[in-house]
């Protein structure tokens, strides 16, 4: 399914602490609530109040922005497969992706962990389900003549966090409708922000997936190109603010680091996804020992 989203639909879904840190601007919740609302106590003139001034004005020019008609253009594209777990492999959709397993010794004792873990057996004889999902936000750079710098940053980060918002609303729509395992589901949007709802959304190039390379296999399933988006050689999105992932709905499934593996490992996955293991390293590099 494509869904196309505009700006002003997804500006509630921007997590705009991800957006003040893009700048190295640090801001908590409840700071961050009375900026938006415009309820923020003037600044002292201090360098926290400078510190303030700066996020005041980057607020202002960034829902701006948002507001300017046509200056984002933002798509979504998800699909609902039939899933097991094999091993470390889930099959989706009749495509099998590897996962890797924590190697790393866990300080409170707990399992190493898999996202295949969360998903249902093949030897259960039970399908379970998996979305798989992409999102991009691309600048229309008609709309912008001449941008400064400043704008260019501005117009980047800003396209990051509606790729992001833009996953975040989709996959609010398929926890409470099209998958509808979540139906009853009513967080604010600082619960969203905080994850609080049932399952995870976890992304290519993030701690559990580090291997960009999955972009090839969700390329396959879901065809990226109807949104726009194209694969480098190495498995980079372009738009550069596009995200891909995974949803999956177990209850006690949660994020977690894959940390460094070993060279067993690695010949492992490496066989899983049909790559020689020199053609795996560089996908990896940031995880070898």
């Amino acid at each position: 399914m494509i869904v196309n989203y505009t700006p002003r639909e997804l500006a509630g879904y921007i997590n705009w602490i991800y957006f003040f840190h893009a700048w190295g601007l640090s801001i908590g919740f409840s700071d961050l609530e009375r900026l938006v609302a415009d309820a923020w106590p003037a600044p002292q003139a201090s360098s926290d109040g400078s510190k303030k001034d700066a996020l005041r004005q980057l607020s202002k020019d960034a829902q701006h922005l948002l507001q300017k008609d046509g200056a984002f253009k933002v798509k979504g594209v998800f699909r609902l497969l039939d899933a097991n777990a094999d091993g470390d492999n889930i099959i989706a959709g009749g495509v099998t992706i590897p996962f890797l397993r924590q190697q790393e010794k866990q300080p409170d004792g707990t399992p190493y962990l898999c996202l295949s873990d969360f998903i249902r057996p093949l030897k259960d004889g039970i399908k379970d389900k998996i979305g798989i999902f992409a999102t991009t936000a691309s600048i229309q750079a008609a709309c912008i003549p001449a941008p400064d710098d400043y704008q260019n940053l501005l117009l980047q980060t800003l396209a990051c966090r509606l790729a992001e918002a833009a996953a975040e609303k989709m996959h609010e729509y398929v926890r409470k409708e099209a998958w509808g395992y979540a139906k009853e589901e009513r967080l604010s949007m600082k619960e969203l922000h905080q994850e609080k709802f049932q399952g995870i959304r976890p992304a290519v190039g993030y701690p559990s997936i580090p291997d960009q390379s999955i972009n090839f296999l969700i390329d396959q399933i879901i065809d990226m190109r109807q949104i726009g988006i194209t694969l480098t050689e190495s498995g980079a999105m372009h738009p550069q603010a596009s995200v891909s992932g995974f949803m999956i709905s177990h209850p006690q499934a949660h994020y977690f680091p894959i940390g460094q593996i070993s060279s067993e490992q690695l010949a492992d996955y490496a066989s899983r996804r049909g790559f020689s293991t020199e053609k795996m390293k560089p996908f990896l590099c940031a995880n070898l020992t």
